[in-house]
């Protein structure tokens, strides 16, 4: 009996040790898109601050009637297009860490289900090309929690704050360009992924 539930918990987590290596290409992918709209919300708010601190009715175009307005609305505009694109890429991030949850937890519930005919040696018991069912089972609740702790690392809502923040005139302009990451648990599951991959290749 647990010679069988050993095969069948072996064969789950090669299934969620490939559904987090295909997941993490795509969280990377996402992320370096959403690295130039970073640059242009900053990019917009620099500018609306600019306007802000201007005043058109001392200038050359203040023969332009609301000038300043179809400026403003124009930022505001592109601002918005800004926002809606950093939202689709918040719902890909989403289901990529939805995907690598339900997929552990998948895992994790089969455990439990079969731990009763699983001794302590036979889940700890590890080969030169697999790791003990403790040890993968473990990695994958920390690369888990790394992608649950990773979004939202910036809620949606918080990029149009900064962008109200950056049109005044006493806030700074380069305190949110750049999309955070946990570089220590990038490395991590990366390590994690070379660590499972002979494991992951036999059947």
């Amino acid at each position: 009996m647990g010679t069988l539930a050993v095969a069948t918990l072996h064969q789950a987590l090669r299934k969620s040790f490939t559904t987090l290596e295909s997941n993490q290409k795509v969280w990377k992918s996402v992320l370096d898109e959403c690295s130039p709209l970073m640059v242009s919300l900053g990019n917009l708010a620099e500018q609306s601050r600019a306007l802000s601190n201007v005043q058109i009715s001392n200038t050359a175009l203040r023969s332009f009637p609301d000038l300043e307005e179809r400026l403003r609305f124009k930022l505001l505009q592109a601002t918005d297009t800004v926002l809606g694109k950093l939202n689709e890429k918040m719902s890909s991030l989403q289901s990529v860490r939805d995907a690598i949850s339900n997929q552990v937890a998948a895992v994790l519930q089969l455990y439990e289900q079969n731990m009763h005919s699983m001794d302590l040696l036979t889940v700890t018991e590890r080969s030169p090309t697999t790791p003990s069912v403790a040890d993968m089972l473990e990695w994958l609740q920390d690369a888990e929690r790394h992608y649950r702790q990773q979004y939202p690392f910036f809620p949606i809502q918080a990029w149009l704050f900064v962008f109200v923040l950056y049109s005044s005139p006493f806030s700074p302009l380069n305190c949110c360009v750049q999309i955070p990451e946990d570089e220590d648990s990038v490395s991590d599951t990366e390590n994690t992924l070379c660590k499972v991959s002979f494991f992951v290749e036999s059947q």
